[in-house]
């Protein structure tokens, strides 16, 4: 006979467990204690089975009966409910530990693994968090609007560049989710014409040759720190990044060949990149030999020479001389290199993308380029050196 709520709620436990029978396999274990609970017992494939259904009079008999019947047409259908219980639990715990956070930081684990640069790494950490508002979500259920929403935050600081660096590693992060069988598709793939279009900022650099006199006469008589007026020396030469030559070391130099060889890890493009050093370079490399030689960083810091010379000494320096940061800065002499020699109409541009590690994306080319280019790109930064020279001379540009 068919259970009634007032039967049920008149139920009081014995000395041992007993049970009351509803309908269709359907019935109520009660505890000595009390506690009564709901099971389902079927039979399949000649095995008498049960199943929970859970605790009287959180789930009360209508609902007890729903999960009977769902139970029942799972069997109907070949199924096995305690099977798909657990699988559905293993599905649940599962997407739980998939959120985009935890997907995230995987990603950026191998981003490690695959020997991409600290700063790159320091930088994917950083986005990751702004991108908290989605990082608890499951990686599979995110929608396009959820990921918006979260990048529209950064957006309403002001912060346009970070949202859209933001979207195209949360694409990244999607597309490892996708490969990996945690998620079907990358919703950030159709936000692409929705955020806001930050606006180009140049880096700050001299492009008048008297001007590029001028300070090169102003590093030779700057008064501060010995190490760092070799490095403003040594750096408008090279045509590399700061923190290339700031991480220089000196198992990297062959004064015999002539050559700086920085490592591929160092590298912004992960890339190794081979620098010719002119007379002049070597000369100033030869004076800081005797500084700091014969190991370790050519450049380091004040207080250690475990470290590297610090990120921002070469702009404090610019400052202090009187330059702002609209007018130089460290990195903008990378540009006034490029834009002079090809100013100069000596050079093919392809030898001086590869001087500044413009990495061409066709890879069969960037073989290519490398060996082809390399004798020209010795004669062109000795030329360079020299230019440099004769406009710290006169202050002025000299005919090309």
């Amino acid at each position: 006979m068919a259970l009634r709520d007032l039967e049920i709620r008149a139920l009081v436990g014995r000395d041992r467990i007993y049970k009351k029978a509803d309908e269709r396999g359907l019935y109520l274990e009660v505890h000595p204690n009390g506690s009564k609970l709901w099971r389902f017992k079927y039979r399949l494939a000649g095995k008498d089975k049960r199943i929970a259904i859970g605790r009287y009079p959180d789930v009360g008999l209508a609902d007890a009966r729903r999960a009977r019947d769902d139970a029942r047409r799972q069997i109907q259908d070949g199924l096995d409910p305690v099977s798909e219980r657990k699988r559905d639990k293993l599905v649940a715990a599962y997407r739980g530990a998939n959120s985009f956070g935890d997907v995230a930081r995987e990603y950026i684990d191998k981003m490690v693994k695959d020997g991409l640069a600290d700063v790159t790494i320091v930088k994917a950490n950083w986005i990751l968090d702004q991108l908290s508002p989605i990082a608890s979500l499951p990686v599979s259920e995110l929608k396009p609007l959820e990921v918006l929403s979260a990048l529209k935050r950064i957006e309403a600081r002001g912060k346009y560049e970070t949202a859209r660096r933001s979207r195209s590693f949360a694409s990244r992060v999607f597309r490892y989710a996708v490969a990996t069988g945690r998620a079907e598709a990358d919703p950030t793939a159709v936000l692409k014409g929705a955020l806001i279009v930050p606006t180009v900022k140049h880096r700050s650099a001299l492009l008048d040759p008297s001007a590029v006199g001028e300070l090169l006469r102003s590093v030779e008589h700057y008064s501060g720190n010995q190490l760092t007026r070799m490095a403003m020396r040594l750096l408008p030469h090279l045509m590399v990044r700061p923190g290339e030559l700031r991480k220089a070391t000196w198992d990297e130099i062959s004064a015999e060949t002539a050559i700086w060889a920085i490592p591929a890890e160092r590298m912004k493009m992960r890339q190794a990149h081979a620098v010719p050093l002119s007379r002049q370079v070597l000369q100033m490399l030869s004076e800081l030999h005797e500084l700091t030689g014969p190991s370790g960083y050519i450049l380091p810091a004040f207080h250690t020479s475990r470290r590297p010379l610090s990120e921002n000494t070469i702009n404090q320096a610019f400052r202090r001389m009187g330059y702002s940061s609209e007018e130089l800065t460290a990195h903008g002499l990378r540009t006034t290199a490029s834009t002079m020699l090809n100013e100069s109409g000596k050079w093919s541009a392809d030898a001086i993308e590869r001087s500044l590690a413009h990495v061409d994306r066709d890879a069969i080319r960037r073989i290519y380029n490398r060996s082809q280019y390399w004798n020209e790109r010795v004669d062109m930064y000795q030329w360079w050196s020299d230019y440099l020279d004769a406009l710290k001379l006169q202050g002025k540009g000299l005919p090309m």
